[in-house]
């Protein structure tokens, strides 16, 4: 049974990072075990910067975005030598385990770190909803409720001047952001590198649109972030349809805010499970969502896996869009 654990944040900010903290920190203390604070991700750890958590420490921040515990990205650690200099720090502070919180690349820094006799638990912060295991990421429902709000505005003046609004969503290389902001926000075309598409197909609708009695004049078009032609695309669609077309990237906004209700219980619930695994000793593993519950896997296994894109939810936007 382990007695000391670290938390650690790493990778990419996510809202609902500091809701796991607190729940790591609670529910070790309420076990009996002790929890140091790793700051700055692994980079953090190398360089010795931590502090001792109490319940004090994580008081009134589960309401905050961000990261009290702060966050880096570390190249050292991807190398065998970065991982053993870690281990050896955590051999020095006592440490029996970490709970990592982060995305894939922070998984298999915590999978090489088990692998040398540190038992590290990954819990999925990251707004993309990208990790293969889970069915939900930490921070991915706010991330997707400040896009539609933006977007919600971006049509207001979008409709006062006859534009079209393309707006560019973050997701990294995934579009589970792009498909479900576009569904929410009425949008009129959904663009993300799982599915392809035609730019011919949806200037023709946007044209078709507003040459109708009483048509429509303005638009919104969803862009995925790994498609990276925001730019191109307005200019194709402007050319296409004589239609002003305007770029709007959302960007990092959709990181920061207050979480919602969902990322704060989900994130407390996997940052529950990931003590309870600590306390029974057990390391080189991810928390995730499977059929709505908290589970764990192994983590190679894990980052091993598909996920499927939402096909159904695709096509259910492009039978409503219009």
């Amino acid at each position: 049974m382990a007695k000391k654990i670290g938390v650690l944040t790493s990778g990419g900010d996510a809202p609902g990072m500091n809701a796991a903290v607190r729940a790591v920190t609670r529910a070790a203390l309420s076990k009996g075990m002790e929890v140091i604070g790793i700051k700055r991700g692994y980079v953090g750890l190398l360089n010795r910067e931590y502090e001792q958590m109490t319940a004090r420490s994580v008081s009134g921040i589960i309401q905050r975005g961000g990261t009290c515990l702060y966050t880096a990205r570390c190249p050292e650690f991807r190398n065998m030598e970065g991982v053993l200099k870690g281990k050896a720090v955590c051999e020095e502070l006592g440490l029996e385990g970490i709970v990592v919180i982060g995305g894939d690349g922070s998984f298999r820094g915590a999978g090489d770190l088990s692998s040398v006799g540190i038992p590290c638990i990954g819990i999925p912060g990251t707004i993309d909803n990208d990790i293969q295991c889970t069915e939900y990421t930490i921070g991915y429902d706010t991330a997707m409720n400040t896009a539609m709000e933006m977007i919600d505005r971006l049509r207001d003046t979008a409709q006062s001047h006859d534009r079209c609004s393309v707006v560019e969503v973050m997701g990294r290389k995934a579009g589970y952001i792009a498909v479900n902001v576009a569904i929410a926000t009425g949008a009129e075309a959904v663009i993300t590198l799982e599915r392809p598409y035609d730019l011919d197909a949806i200037a023709a609708k946007m044209i078709k649109t507003k040459t109708n009695k009483n048509g429509k004049t303005h638009f919104i078009i969803v862009v995925a972030e790994g498609v990276g032609q925001a730019e191109n695309i307005a200019k194709t669609l402007q050319e296409m349809t004589s239609i002003e077309s305007r770029v709007t990237v959302l960007g990092h906004v959709q990181r920061g805010g207050s979480p919602t209700l969902r990322d704060r219980v989900i994130a407390t619930e996997m940052g529950y499970h990931a003590v309870e695994l600590l306390e029974q000793g057990i390391g080189n593993r991810i928390v995730g969502l499977k059929d709505g519950k908290v589970y764990d896997i192994d983590i190679q296994e894990g980052l091993a896996m598909n996920k499927p894109f939402l096909d159904h939810r695709y096509d259910i936007f492009y039978d409503t869009a219009y």
